[in-house]
Protein backbone atom coordinates (compact mmCIF):
# COMPACT_ATOMS: atom_id res chain seq x y z
CA UNK A 1 0.00 0.00 0.00
CA UNK A 2 1.43 3.37 -0.96
CA UNK A 3 1.23 6.62 1.02
CA UNK A 4 -1.84 7.93 -0.76
CA UNK A 5 -3.48 4.51 -0.36
CA UNK A 6 -2.87 4.61 3.38
CA UNK A 7 -4.40 8.06 3.57
CA UNK A 8 -7.47 7.04 1.58
CA UNK A 9 -7.82 3.79 3.59
CA UNK A 10 -7.79 5.77 6.84
CA UNK A 11 -10.34 8.27 5.51
CA UNK A 12 -12.57 5.43 4.26
CA UNK A 13 -12.29 3.73 7.66
CA UNK A 14 -13.33 6.86 9.53
CA UNK A 15 -16.27 7.56 7.21
CA UNK A 16 -17.54 3.97 7.33
CA UNK A 17 -17.27 3.76 11.13
CA UNK A 18 -19.12 7.03 11.66
CA UNK A 19 -21.78 6.06 9.11
CA UNK A 20 -22.30 2.66 10.73
CA UNK A 21 -22.51 4.28 14.17
CA UNK A 22 -25.17 6.73 12.99
CA UNK A 23 -27.08 4.00 11.14
CA UNK A 24 -26.96 1.68 14.13
CA UNK A 25 -28.20 4.43 16.45
CA UNK A 26 -31.09 5.28 14.13
CA UNK A 27 -32.07 1.61 13.72
CA UNK A 28 -31.74 0.94 17.44
CA UNK A 29 -33.77 4.02 18.37
CA UNK A 30 -36.48 3.35 15.78
CA UNK A 31 -36.88 -0.30 16.79
CA UNK A 32 -36.20 0.38 20.50
CA UNK A 33 -33.81 -2.56 20.51
CA UNK A 34 -30.31 -2.22 21.98
CA UNK A 35 -29.18 -5.65 20.80
CA UNK A 36 -30.16 -4.84 17.21
CA UNK A 37 -28.21 -1.59 17.48
CA UNK A 38 -25.10 -3.49 18.55
CA UNK A 39 -25.54 -6.04 15.76
CA UNK A 40 -25.87 -3.32 13.11
CA UNK A 41 -22.75 -1.58 14.45
CA UNK A 42 -20.82 -4.89 14.55
CA UNK A 43 -21.79 -5.46 10.93
CA UNK A 44 -20.49 -1.99 10.08
CA UNK A 45 -17.19 -2.72 11.82
CA UNK A 46 -16.81 -5.99 9.89
CA UNK A 47 -17.66 -4.22 6.62
CA UNK A 48 -15.11 -1.51 7.45
CA UNK A 49 -12.43 -4.09 8.20
CA UNK A 50 -13.11 -5.90 4.93
CA UNK A 51 -12.91 -2.64 3.00
CA UNK A 52 -9.78 -1.19 4.58
CA UNK A 53 -7.53 -3.95 5.97
CA UNK A 54 -6.69 -5.96 2.81
CA UNK A 55 -4.25 -4.43 0.34
CA UNK A 56 -6.76 -3.81 -2.44
CA UNK A 57 -5.40 -2.72 -5.86
CA UNK A 58 -7.07 0.72 -5.66
CA UNK A 59 -4.84 1.50 -2.65
CA UNK A 60 -1.73 1.09 -4.89
CA UNK A 61 -2.39 3.73 -7.54
CA UNK A 62 0.64 5.89 -6.65
CA UNK A 63 3.64 3.57 -6.19
CA UNK A 64 6.92 5.00 -4.92
CA UNK A 65 9.73 5.46 -7.42
CA UNK A 66 12.91 3.96 -5.96
CA UNK A 67 16.41 4.63 -7.29
CA UNK A 68 18.11 1.95 -9.36
CA UNK A 69 21.35 0.51 -7.99
CA UNK A 70 23.39 2.30 -10.66
CA UNK A 71 21.69 5.61 -9.83
CA UNK A 72 22.26 5.20 -6.10
CA UNK A 73 25.95 4.51 -6.71
CA UNK A 74 26.26 7.83 -8.56
CA UNK A 75 24.69 9.71 -5.65
CA UNK A 76 25.99 8.19 -2.39
CA UNK A 77 24.68 9.26 0.98
CA UNK A 78 26.74 11.93 2.73
CA UNK A 79 28.99 10.53 5.43
CA UNK A 80 28.77 12.18 8.87
CA UNK A 81 32.06 12.07 10.74
CA UNK A 82 32.05 11.17 14.41
CA UNK A 83 33.78 14.43 15.44
CA UNK A 84 31.03 16.49 13.78
CA UNK A 85 28.31 14.38 15.39
CA UNK A 86 29.93 14.74 18.81
CA UNK A 87 30.27 18.53 18.54
CA UNK A 88 26.64 18.99 17.47
CA UNK A 89 25.26 16.76 20.24
CA UNK A 90 23.10 17.97 23.10
CA UNK A 91 24.85 20.48 25.35
CA UNK A 92 24.43 20.38 29.05
CA UNK A 93 22.54 23.36 30.45
CA UNK A 94 23.68 24.83 33.71
CA UNK A 95 21.69 27.20 35.83
CA UNK A 96 18.33 28.79 35.12
CA UNK A 97 17.42 31.02 32.23
CA UNK A 98 17.46 34.68 33.30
Amino acid sequence: MDWQGQKSAEMLMQVLLVASAVASFVVGYAMADFQLMLLVYAGGVVLTALATVPNWPFFNRNPLKWLDNAESDRHPRPHVSSSTAASTGAKKKTGKNK
